[in-house]
């Protein structure tokens, strides 16, 4: 039985990437058990050990944010066919929850995340990498909807993350990573074009 298909999908924050993955899962909707979907999100680091105050300070747009030694041995663990223990974040504690998810293998992986293409070690075990590529003041106002919304955040914290940790943190390493992309992905998630390409490549993988 071969590997199966590992797919990262990256991108800045607000970019389009989640909505990407949702809108190529759902062509797949009707036989899901071959399509496993991951979120770098899910190993952001436990941070139990630290007072709330310092937990709020931590720049989570550096690849140190996140624990991307255990996203390489459960990447390792998929390709073998084997389950893992998923961990779950919460973002308004800003640490990981105690309970974690059995997650079964399948002939399809898609791991969507802003730090995928910037880690060389998760690099090797990507079979397709695509880049979701949006304009940056664009993927402001998107973050800033989202974590207001979703995340209890203020408009002026939300901006303030922006300026000293997203936005320079893009530049230093996701914009860079652009570059080792497979496919690069123009106007958003909803890129017909683009999820036809990536659904084609997929059908093929589970002929």
């Amino acid at each position: 039985m071969s590997a199966p298909l590992v797919i990262a999908i990256s991108g800045a924050s607000g970019s389009g990437k989640s909505l990407f993955t949702e809108n190529l899962l759902k062509e797949f909707s009707e036989d899901g058990k071959h399509v496993q979907i991951l979120r770098e999100d899910h190993y952001y680091r436990a941070q139990d050990h630290l007072p709330m105050e310092e937990r709020e300070k931590n720049n989570y747009d550096h690849p140190k944010a996140f624990e991307h030694e255990l996203l390489v041995e459960h990447l390792h663990a998929l390709k073998n066919w084997q389950s893992v223990d998923y961990p779950h974040y919460c973002y308004k504690t800003h640490t990981r929850l105690a309970q974690t998810e059995k997650l079964m293998s399948a002939p399809v992986i898609i791991i969507e995340g802003i730090m995928l293409l910037a880690n060389q070690e998760l690099q090797p075990l990507f079979d397709i990498k695509i880049f979701v590529d949006t304009p940056l003041d664009i993927c402001l106002l998107r973050r800033m909807k989202r974590d207001i919304a979703e995340r209890g955040r203020t408009i002026e914290s939300v901006a303030k993350q922006y300026e000293t940790t997203v936005k320079p943190m893009y530049h230093q390493f996701i914009a860079p990573s652009r570059f080792t992309a497979d496919v690069i992905v123009t106007q958003g998630g909803k890129n017909r074009i683009a999820l036809d390409v990536i659904k084609s490549h997929i059908q093929q993988t589970l002929l």
